[in-house]
């Protein structure tokens, strides 16, 4: 089992790498035909490979959108089957963390942490079928962070959580319905804006149509703020929107290639460098 495992993550990642070449390099041929079009000097680093570039380029041709990536691999059963999401927390939790994990995802099966390590309850996950794991962490009651790792390959994603309001401490709260909730995301328009965004909108399975539960995930500045509503007819015009809570603000800050347990070993994807001098200034999630 341990030797199948090692064999499919050396495909995965041999693939991934041919990926990222071959985009490279479809990166580079398309600076070099817009050179051409425009009549322009052609950038100084292709060049030493111009004609070599310019002699492929007669065999591209349009179309390739169906063409399969590491993404399609990763979430291949998306939609197709209901994810089985796992969540788990840091030893000895709260209440309050306990209440938060229960809440946020539906039909999310909660694990007591125990004594248990990181690397066992991988492999339990995996034995099991289970599509997601989560590990939420606390400071002093309050959760402060979140970590997506999807199985059986990865990508695995942190996020430090702030501004936490939990349910019972919205004013007004509503009743909280148990169907499977509608998905709106925006913001993320960027290519790891959209890479965040399949990570977090297959965790939820395929709504009916009649369903009355509505998640948000809104990026702004990189803050990404969840939002928990149902919503009501009064009429054929009007809609009655409750919160339902919790709430709260995603802030990514590093997604790996590999699952949770390969920590040390797994590459980087992207990371977020806050001490940098245009920190501040750089948006990621969005090209606006």
């Amino acid at each position: 089992m341990l030797r199948r495992e090692a064999r499919l993550r050396r495909e995965y990642l041999y693939r991934k790498a041919r990926e990222e070449a071959q985009r490279s390099a479809q990166e580079r041929k398309e600076r070099l035909r817009r050179a051409l079009e425009e009549n322009r000097l052609i950038p100084t680093e292709l060049r030493r490979e111009a004609l070599a570039l310019q002699g492929s380029l007669e065999f591209d041709d349009a179309g390739g959108e169906g063409v399969t990536s590491h993404v399609d691999d990763e979430y291949r059963w998306a939609g197709v089957e209901d994810p089985k999401v796992m969540i788990t927390t840091s030893r000895d939790p709260s209440s309050r963390l306990k209440m938060f994990a229960k809440l946020v995802f539906p039909g999310a099966q909660r694990m007591n942490r125990g004594r248990h390590e990181v690397g066992a309850l991988v492999r339990a996950c995996k034995a099991n079928g289970v599509t997601d794991l989560l590990v939420v962490h606390e400071h002093r009651g309050t959760p402060v962070g979140l970590i997506v790792s999807h199985l059986p390959f990865g990508p695995t994603a942190y996020f430090t959580l702030c501004n936490v309001v939990m349910r019972h401490d919205i004013p007004d709260l509503g009743t909280m319905s148990e169907a499977k909730p509608h998905l709106i995301t925006h913001g993320f328009s960027s290519r790891l804006g959209k890479r965040v965004s399949d990570i977090l909108r297959y965790l939820f399975p395929v709504p009916k149509d009649d369903s009355h539960r509505v998640i948000t995930f809104a990026n702004q500045d990189d803050y990404i703020s969840f939002r928990h509503h149902v919503y009501k007819k009064t009429d054929h015009r009007n809609v009655e929107l409750t919160e339902v809570g919790p709430r709260f603000e995603l802030k990514l800050y590093m997604i790996r290639l590999g699952t949770l347990e390969q920590e040390a070993t797994a590459d980087v994807e992207w990371r977020w460098h806050p001490y940098t001098n245009t920190a501040r200034k750089r948006v990621f999630l969005s090209t606006e």
